[in-house]
């Protein structure tokens, strides 16, 4: 990854860029951008307005069960103070340079179907606290996108934070056609910000796939009944009051719970729970509505010398 001018001193020494070299180093990677994107059919924000809902665990499992089915897919992770996915995968990698200072860079690979970026493996230490501001997350987020040698994908999953801040608004900028899975819990408290989520989604014109309702339910480890402790149902009558698909609801499960701690993810098993039931019933129904085709091809870069010519930039075959 490319590293920002950064002390006054240098800057004072002249070794800092000018403006006119910082704006064309940004379409550089917007070039970058599009190109890598362009080989991506389908791109998700899983994302709530509330904390502590499961969002990691939706994004981890729905990457694992959309790979088993054999799709190729990515799962970045833009939760850039706090990092699960890859300790909830159990993946040991950190980050390689790549071959020269012109080629991308390798993401780490679950198995030969699912590959992952996370700011975490590209830390030494990985109990190291994330001090930034916003202009450094949102140029991370736009590097995991450039500088990552993603490939052809089916999907692209992003596990992002809680929220409406920098990393979502930043997803919904850099990454065009992005579609959101909404995660929630039963609860009214955390319908309120889930609604949020939603609105933000309208405001910046992102298209919502589904309402994911998760924690519906306690699956009991003895019996394998569900026992409704958070109540149920929250989430279908949110999607019910927006007009939104409800794409199911996953109980909580013990078993999935240790299973994540453990970095054994309950969907790389053959193990039968509702929970796992469930997860099963949510990834088919993002299928049907997100099938892997072709993207579509928006940006015109007609005007900064693209081999295209005047047409629509095609980044699979464009020199640009």
């Amino acid at each position: 990854m490319s590293s920002s001018c950064g002390s006054s001193s240098s800057c004072s020494s002249g070794s800092c860029s000018t403006p006119e070299s910082q704006q064309a180093a940004i379409a550089q990677q917007d070039n970058a951008i599009t190109r890598s994107l362009g080989k991506i059919k389908n791109k998700i924000l899983v994302m709530s307005g509330k904390g502590g809902v499961g969002k990691s665990t939706v994004s981890v499992n729905l990457a694992l069960g959309l790979a088993k089915r054999g799709h190729k897919v990515g799962l970045m992770d833009v939760d850039i103070h706090g990092p699960d996915v890859i300790r909830m995968l159990d993946m040991k990698g950190s980050l390689e340079p790549p071959a020269t200072p012109d080629a991308l860079v390798a993401p780490l690979e679950y198995n030969d179907n699912l590959k992952v970026v996370s700011l975490e493996y590209m830390m030494k230490d990985r109990d190291e606290a994330i001090i930034w501001r916003g202009p450094l997350k949102i140029q991370a987020i736009r590097q995991f996108v450039a500088d990552f040698d993603w490939g052809e994908l089916d999907y692209l999953i992003i596990d992002a934070p809680p929220g409406t801040g920098d990393e979502p608004l930043s997803v919904a900028q850099t990454i065009p056609h992005v579609k959101a899975v909404v995660v929630t819990t039963p609860q009214k408290v955390a319908l309120a910000d889930v609604r949020k989520s939603i609105n933000f989604c309208t405001t910046v014109k992102m298209d919502i796939v589904g309402v994911v309702e998760n924690m519906s339910g306690l699956v009991c480890p003895h019996c394998n009944e569900t026992v409704n402790i958070f109540k149920t149902g929250g989430g279908e009558e949110i999607a019910r009051e927006f007009d939104l698909p409800f794409l199911g609801r996953v109980p909580m499960d013990p078993r999935v719970v240790i299973a994540g701690d453990d970095g054994v993810p309950y969907l790389t098993s053959d193990a039968e729970s509702p929970a796992t039931a469930a997860f099963g019933a949510v990834i088919t129904a993002v299928e049907t509505r997100l099938p892997p085709v072709a993207p579509p091809t928006t940006l015109n870069m007609a005007d900064s010398g693209c081999g295209c010519g005047g047409g629509p930039c095609n980044p699979t075959s464009c020199d640009c």
